[in-house]
């Protein structure tokens, strides 16, 4: 909040902003500089009141003020609100009539006198630090929470949060945040650069004694809170956030690989990443080798022949939902002093801690799960300082900056994100033990049921099996489509890990351009469904997800395994 204090900067700048609870604030508190200020602010203001000077230092105060200082004073009287709420009084009358009269200089000493004595029994800073002023390292640690620019600060979570979900919520956020409000969600800072009051400032902030913001693809205060979220959840020291989960791949892959290095991916992988892997990464002379996600003899071999930089894979993968053991993975990469990405997009940071199991990094389209609406881009990497700050490097040169409004929805979603997440598990789980037993479903893919290749391994190092569930139905293209066209609650379309339910058929979403023999290769058959279940009802999506009733002759089959056998059924005439 806009207060003029050029006769008294250091006394009243920072009594006039609204501030973020202390009790639940991670970063440092400045206790003794607050007592200081709080000191010398009691005893200047006893003496304006005599001198009736201090009418003279309020000029501006937005219109809710008044109100949010009487709320305040309430709950923090010994922080002067009674003063400020005065104070506040005399700005909104006119120029005339700001002289105070002996009543409100009365109320005004009482006040400040009340104030005074609310502080008497905490520790006064002696005077040789209180004359140092703007030279105290206290005052400089406090006035760089004042500034909406907090790059180096440390935001960690506080630690008497032990769930996922309250970190998903408060981390952050109440924990931490830098932006300066009182505002329970975090301000969008739509800017594109940042001033410095002095080229000092600009020269400090170079030099790296102050902490703050330049430009905006260089970072911004509301994406520094998507990102503080995103490390509490992954257990990370740094997080870096960008426009989408493939700037996210290709900027770690070009930060971290050297040109003529080689790297060890896994044929089941999002198709963008093998293609980018497959086609540019070659240009700048980076070899790959391509293993099955359980080929563990092939990661040695490739370990002993090549001077292997990074390890890169999806776990589970897209779409197959193979999983890698990815403690065994990292031990085996790390011998070869070797680096490990895994991209946990479709576990998220509920379901699988890969930096706990052993992993150098975490990548996440978080478009997916954790954006969760179907309604924002943008991707994000976790992992020790050093690492990320490689890839933080080469991301301000490229570009690729995501638009702080965008990081205001990845915010948003992440506060239902375990809601989501657990719902989302149970459906996929009952839905794919459904479909398993269903005569008309050749095969299905998730890792929760024991039939899946790595269903063990899964087990151990997942708490959830994820909301994406794959199968072939027993049948051709055409019929594959019959059944994807008839079903009611799904939207047909690209993505997954949102509130709505999203089906599509790989084969014509993401392989449509490669013949059939060629799709096959990558085990992609025509009547491969990848269903991604939403937030809806598990009742709901059995029996509505269907146009009109269907008998069987058999079995009684719930309306969802019916549809399955409508598609075998032949079209009249």
């Amino acid at each position: 909040m806009a207060i003029s204090t050029t006769s008294f900067p250091k006394i009243f700048h920072s009594h006039f902003e609204c501030r973020s609870d202390p009790e639940f604030s991670s970063s440092p508190r400045p206790e003794k500089a607050g007592t200081r200020r709080f000191a010398a602010c009691a005893s200047s203001i006893c003496a304006g009141a005599t001198s009736h000077g201090l009418s003279s230092l309020i000029f501006r105060f937005p219109p809710n003020f008044v109100r949010q200082l009487s709320t305040k004073a309430r709950r923090n009287c010994s922080n002067i609100g009674v003063a400020q709420v005065v104070a506040a009084s005399w700005s909104n009358k006119s120029a005339a009539d700001r002289v105070p009269s002996s009543a409100a200089v009365n109320a005004f000493d009482a006040a400040a006198a009340a104030a005074t004595a609310a502080i008497e029994s905490v520790p006064v800073a002696p005077l040789e630090e209180l004359q140092a002023g703007v030279d105290s390292p206290v005052v400089d640690n406090f006035e760089s929470r004042q500034d909406v620019q907090l790059k180096d600060l440390d935001l960690k979570e506080a630690s008497f949060l032990r769930s996922d979900g309250s970190l998903a919520i408060h981390a952050g956020e109440r924990l931490g945040r830098g932006i300066v409000t009182d505002a329970i969600t975090t301000p969008v800072v739509n800017t594109s650069a940042y001033f410095f009051k002095k080229t000092a400032e600009l020269i400090d902030f170079k030099e790296k004694r102050r902490a703050s913001f330049e430009y905006g693809r260089y970072g911004n205060p509301t994406t520094v809170v998507a990102e503080e979220k995103i490390s509490a959840l992954e257990g990370a020291e740094s997080t870096l956030i960008m426009a989408s989960g493939m700037c996210a791949t290709t900027v770690m892959l070009m930060a971290l690989v050297p040109a003529g290095g080689h790297i060890v991916t896994t044929t089941d992988c999002y198709r963008k990443t093998r293609i980018f892997i497959e086609t540019i990464l070659p240009k700048m002379g980076i070899t790959a080798t391509v293993i099955d996600p359980a080929d563990m003899k092939g990661l040695e071999s490739a370990l002993e022949k090549h001077k292997v930089s990074l390890f890169f894979t999806e776990s589970p993968t897209n779409p197959f939902l193979r999983c890698i053991d990815i403690k065994l993975v990292s031990d085996l990469c790390h011998r070869k002093e070797a680096l490990v990405c895994i991209d946990g997009t479709f576990a998220t940071p509920l379901n699988q801690k890969a930096l706990a199991l052993g992993a150098d990094l975490i990548l996440h389209s978080a478009t997916k799960f954790i954006g969760g609406h179907n309604d924002v881009l943008a991707g994000c990497i976790s992992g020790p300082l050093d690492l990320i700050s490689e890839i933080r490097n080469l991301h301000h040169i490229l570009g690729g900056a995501l638009n702080p409004n965008a990081a205001y929805l990845i915010i948003r979603g992440m506060k239902t994100l375990h809601l989501r997440v657990q719902q989302q598990n149970s459906t996929a789980q009952r839905m794919a033990e459904i479909l398993e037993a269903h005569p008309k479903v050749k095969r299905v893919y998730y890792p929760g049921l024991p039939s899946h290749p790595e269903h063990h391994l899964a087990k151990q190092q997942m708490t959830g099996f994820g909301g994406v569930v794959s199968f072939e139905v027993d049948g051709d293209l055409m019929k594959t489509i019959k059944f994807i066209d008839s079903l009611k609650i799904p939207y047909i379309a690209p993505s997954f890990g949102g509130c709505e339910s999203i089906v599509d058929q790989p084969a014509i979403m993401s392989y449509w351009d490669l013949s059939q023999s060629e799709r096959a290769k990558y085990g992609i058959l025509d009547n491969l469904v990848r269903f991604s279940f939403g937030v809806e009802d598990l009742e709901d999506l059995k029996n509505l997800s269907i146009l009109g009733s269907l008998s069987w002759n058999g079995p009684c089959l719930m309306p969802w395994e019916s549809k399955i056998t409508e598609i075998e059924q032949p079209t009249s005439p």
